[in-house]
């Protein structure tokens, strides 16, 4: 077994690297745009006066910033060479996303806004995966540089995690659907010119077959934002919408009348090793400015470091660092052998746990700093306060823990799961 990174994918990290030295941080300080990344971050990104919306300058900074990666050549590194991209694996990305959150906070990797350099546009894979020759023509180009997407709207409020007791139905009338229901933690709804809306068309409650997704412009009558949801970590960009009577031709569906559910499953596996392997990043990051700090920082007349109340915590943390590194590596390899769901298990594993150590990395780095580690002066209560939010999104870590434990006790094969969302 070789446990070394391939050297092109070495060297691409430094490739990254100089990038962001040469183009993205002299962006990052450009009239106070530092504003949106030091203590004044919360306030800086959240246009109150538009009820906790993101500040527009703020998204078009992210815009500014992608659209200079894409330019370079780097935005688009995990799509097709036929989209624009390299061909980039599952493992190149979870090491990049890993590498990017370490570097700490900064516009070459926001997670708050799921920014990064090197784009993790969902969209665009789903689409090449599942979209029709007309719906690949009309979309692609647009997903690709950003100049247009479509929000998710799958959780409902009633229903949370599980989306094969959806309420929200469609019924086909003529050459037309008609969708009513309500959708909440619609993420992006605030700018998306579509929603994904993900509906039962037939079937039962309960049944992993029979629900179908929609691609429904948000402008149709009949589809209202009816609030957007504070949350732990302003801005928010998560709405409740409701669907009364919304029409949408047969050419909305998309990846397949009844298949939604294979659509999300799909979603979830690509996305899911890529936030563990950010969460891991940001966890590696608030352990190095621990160690760091607890080196330098000497009260009663001696450093932090010499502490075993110091050390043991850390060392406790980089251990698990270590050996979840290992194990997302590995899933994410087997992931390119031998198909994006053959490693469904490993995924909620390196994802439920990831997450729940950034938050515990997170805290402990607080916890070192002291009174300034509890302060918005330093990074670690924006990263505890996000990544606090993937221990529930996308599968909530028991979801995740209920899914290995499927595959542990034989109620699902290691294949794609039959009706099985998170």
């Amino acid at each position: 077994m070789d446990f070394d990174l391939p050297p092109d994918l070495a060297d691409y990290l430094v490739e990254l690297d100089d990038f962001i030295e040469r183009e993205i941080k002299p962006l990052e300080q450009e009239n106070d745009n530092i504003r949106f990344f030091d203590h004044r971050r919360e306030d800086a990104r959240t246009d109150w006066e538009r009820g906790g919306l993101p500040n527009t300058e703020w998204e078009a900074l992210l815009y500014e910033a992608r659209r200079r990666a894409d330019a370079a050549g780097h935005y688009r590194y995990p799509f097709p060479k036929e989209y624009g991209g390299k061909e980039g694996t599952n493992l190149g990305m979870a090491v990049i996303r890993e590498h990017l959150a370490g570097k700490g906070l900064g516009l070459h990797c926001d997670l708050q806004n799921e920014h990064a350099i090197v784009g993790n546009n969902v969209g665009l894979l789903l689409m090449i995966a599942y979209g029709t020759d007309e719906q690949k023509a009309e979309w692609i180009d647009d997903l690709a540089e950003g100049r247009r997407g479509f929000a998710f709207g799958i959780t409902e409020p009633e229903h949370g995690s599980d989306a094969t007791h959806m309420e929200t139905r469609a019924v086909r009338d003529g050459d037309e659907w008609v969708i009513n229901g309500e959708k909440t933690w619609n993420t992006g709804i605030h700018r998306a010119t579509y929603d994904l809306i993900f509906a039962r068309t037939s079937g039962k409650a309960g049944d992993g077959t029979g629900i179908t997704a929609f691609l429904v412009p948000t402008e149709t009558p009949g589809f209202k934002i009816e609030e957007f949801l504070w949350t732990f970590n302003m801005p928010t960009d998560h709405a409740h919408i409701s669907l009364t009577d919304v029409r949408v031709a047969d050419g909305a569906i998309f990846g397949g009348e009844g298949r939604g559910l294979q659509v999300v499953q799909h979603f979830f596996n690509e996305n899911r090793i890529r936030q563990a392997a950010s969460s891991l990043g940001a966890a590696q990051y608030c352990i190095n400015e621990a160690v760091e700090y607890a080196k330098v920082r000497a009260p009663f007349g001696k450093p932090l470091s010499t502490n075993q109340a110091i050390q043991f915590p850390l060392v406790e943390l980089q251990t698990q660092c270590e050996m979840l590194r290992a194990l997302i590596h590995k899933t994410a390899w087997g992931m390119d052998t031998y198909g994006p769901f053959s490693q469904s298990d490993k995924v909620s594993m390196c994802n439920y746990w990831a997450n729940r150590l950034c938050c515990e990395a997170a805290d402990r780095a607080m916890q070192v700093h002291g009174g300034m580690g509890y302060s918005r002066h330093k990074p670690f209560e924006h990263i505890y306060r996000h990544h606090r939010r993937y221990r529930i999104t996308e599968g909530s870590e028991e979801i995740q823990m209920r899914r290995i434990a499927g595959y542990m006790f034989g109620f699902m094969g290691q294949q794609a799961p039959k009706g099985v969302t998170a």
